[in-house]
């Protein structure tokens, strides 16, 4: 069964993106050595301080979306809600 994950970069300014993708590991990696060109890589949002996931990808790009729609302060209370210390949950998953 495939999998789909919605999840929330920031850096040290705690700026917010929220991405969405079918191999969680393999894109952050791509974040993290800043690989694809674009907002995260311009911003260099690189640690991931949240993520979600499903089974369906029309309801991830959906959940994306949502997120992406909200203000500021509701996107830092659902990163609080589960890590409030806005640790880099990815930063044991590669060795660099």
């Amino acid at each position: 069964m495939k999998q789909y994950y919605v999840y929330i970069l920031t850096n040290r300014t705690k700026t917010i993106y929220t991405g969405v993708t079918n191999n969680l590991q393999r894109r952050i990696f791509e974040h993290k050595h800043l690989i694809i060109k674009g907002f995260t890589n311009k911003y260099k949002l690189t640690k991931l301080v949240y993520y979600e996931v499903g089974s369906d990808i029309k309801a991830a790009i959906s959940r994306e979306k949502q997120i992406k729609g909200w203000l500021r302060k509701k996107k830092i209370a659902l990163i609080e809600s589960v890590n409030p210390g806005w640790q880099d949950i990815s930063k044991e998953w590669f060795s660099d």
